[in-house]
């Protein structure tokens, strides 16, 4: 039926479920195109003011979480269903969906029916929007349930015929659930050519908070879920239009292959590789528009677990890190070891919403990892932090032959036996390479050796760098095309090789053909080679075509 919703004429349909409680969904798809509900701000953010018993001018936070904020003026008001509306706030690196319990009008106070995943003023300039508002519900497009009346109200777009259209709200969490014993593993079992979409997820109020990491939505499920199963595939499937990640893989999982499947518009990640699994096979998949509801997921997560390889995918349009790999921080005991990540295209990541990510992000101990022949570029952060490559703990990994720009290229948190060698950095807009914490000064940080560093501005080694770091810069070389003096933090390439630095690099034009168009090949007469620089097929990378008759796989 028709009706009218704060002036404008409305589609609405009563759902005999959702008055009942048995139905809450907070996605709507129309034609197959997902419809968001309302947003205010329309456009960018609200700002916290304080998080009562915090005082966000000197930083204090509880790790434990809020349980609500003060806000600036009337940014939250007593609208219609109060309890139905929701707060996204994001902070640094975690983000949360709170649903209001209470307001205070006078005291511009909100409270939430639970405690936030992580500290709402972790790392400064927290911000949020407000979704699910009825009074706001005047664009073409948008949606809202009310779920006291069990009613549906929709403003459909010019043109839409709502007698012919098709309106899918998603119910299951999970679509497939593959789940063998310990002792009784489920064997060869192969999905091929399948299309799976919509499903739905609200998380409880009560969902676990416990660990470090927790606002980074690791516990999401699914459409795909694969326990205690070994050798088996997904392969050519579309997983699409849905809540959380597409596929996971959890304890027991060995050599399960996942490859040349399209995951697409989904509210998490695409691919999770949980602890307790191994040597899964992560090749040839595309990878986009994902992270629209928890966005602190990933586009691919390996926690702890060995001998994974992802290679040759293509992953862009997300607010979060597109591959993470390993787990636990400051050198704590990790199975993480053995992955390789190679041939990957990475990109548009960020979207200016979140911060403290990477393309490639790497966290612990990965003893024998390998990131070789990857292509990151296009980070924006929100605040800081968008970088290409991120290592954050991480130890023991060869990074090799890495195209990496427009963005920092590369952030050092942290970090043990990293070696850097050959790889393009460029067009990093304040610094190429950024450095934070040291664990412990006895230990050997990183060695970056034979990489091209091409900028136009800011410096070549920026953020808090203390004089004693334990690193190695040398064969490397330089070019800044504004002609300004290079930096490496507060020193002078002068003061920077009197400091042991870079003693055999070259401060030269490395003659790429056409850098500004992403064009990173190296001309014939190119001085790269007098470092010892290796140039590679910049073009290998993403999801490779196989023809029919091709006896090639993801394996080789």
């Amino acid at each position: 039926k028709w009706g009218k919703v704060n002036g404008h004429k409305a589609w609405v349909i009563d759902i005999p479920d959702v008055k009942e409680g048995r139905w809450k969904f907070r996605q709507l798809f129309v034609n197959g195109v997902r419809r968001p509900r309302t947003r205010l701000p329309e456009e960018g953010f609200y700002k916290i003011k304080a998080v009562p018993e915090h005082d966000a001018n000197q930083g204090g936070v509880d790790i434990n979480g809020d349980r609500g904020f003060i806000y600036y003026g009337t940014d939250i008001k007593p609208w219609h269903n109060l309890h139905d509306v929701e707060i996204v706030a994001v902070a640094t690196c975690s983000s949360n969906r709170l649903p209001i319990q209470k307001i205070d009008v006078e005291q511009h106070q909100v409270t939430f029916d639970r405690i936030s995943r992580g500290p709402l003023m972790y790392g400064g300039n927290p911000a949020y929007w407000v979704e699910n508002v009825f009074e706001a519900l005047e664009t073409p497009g948008q949606w809202y349930l009310d779920r006291g009346l069990g009613r549906l109200y929709y403003l459909p777009k010019p043109g839409e015929d709502m007698d012919k259209i098709e309106i899918i709200a998603p119910r299951l969490p999970r679509l497939v659930n593959i789940e063998g014993t310990r002792d009784a593993p489920v064997k060869q079992l192969r999905f091929e050519g399948l299309t799976l979409a919509h499903t739905e997820w609200l998380e409880p109020p009560d969902w676990p908070r416990e660990g470090r990491y927790t606002g980074a939505w690791y516990d999401i499920p699914a459409a795909i879920r694969l326990t205690n199963a070994r050798e088996c595939a997904v392969t050519k499937c579309i997983i699409e239009h849905g809540v959380a990640y597409g596929i996971e893989v959890r304890e027991g999982c060995r050599d399960v292959d996942i490859t040349q499947n399209r995951m697409s518009d989904l509210g998490a990640g695409g691919v999770k590789i949980w602890f307790n699994s191994a040597r899964t096979t992560v090749a040839d998949n595309e990878i986009s528009h994902t992270g629209m509801i928890f966005m602190t997921s990933y586009g691919i997560c390996v926690g702890d677990s060995p001998g994974n390889r992802i290679i040759y995918n293509h992953i862009y349009d997300r607010h979060y890190t597109g591959i993470l790999i390993g787990w636990a921080m400051y050198f704590e005991e990790s199975n993480a070891y053995g992955n390789i990540v190679e041939h990957n295209h990475i990109h548009d990541i960020g979207k200016g919403v979140m911060s403290d990510m990477g393309g490639i992000y790497t966290e612990g101990i990965c003893a024998g990892t390998r990131i070789r022949y990857n292509v990151v570029h296009d980070i924006r952060a929100r605040l800081w932090d968008n970088n290409g490559i991120y290592h954050d703990s991480g130890a023991d990994i060869l990074v090799e032959k890495n195209l990496v720009y427009r963005c920092t290229p590369l952030h050092i948190h942290f970090t043990r036996n990293i070696t850097l060698e050959n790889n393009i950095f460029a067009l990093g807009q304040w610094a190429q390479v950024t450095r934070a914490g040291v664990f412990d000064k006895a230990l050997s940080e990183y060695n970056f050796r034979r990489n091209l560093v091409y900028f136009k501005q800011g410096k070549v080694v920026g953020a808090w760098d203390p004089a004693n770091r334990n690193c190695v810069y040398d064969r490397n070389l330089y070019w800044n095309t504004s002609g300004a003096p290079l930096l490496f933090g507060d020193k002078s390439w002068a003061e920077w090789r009197a400091a042991g630095q870079d003693k055999n690099s070259l401060i030269a034009d490395p003659l790429f053909v056409d850098p500004e168009q992403s064009d990173f090949r190296l001309r014939p007469d190119s001085p790269a080679a007098k470092i010892g620089f290796e140039s590679w097929d910049l073009s290998n990378v993403g999801p490779r075509t196989f023809s029919k008759s091709s006896k090639e796989d993801s394996h080789k």
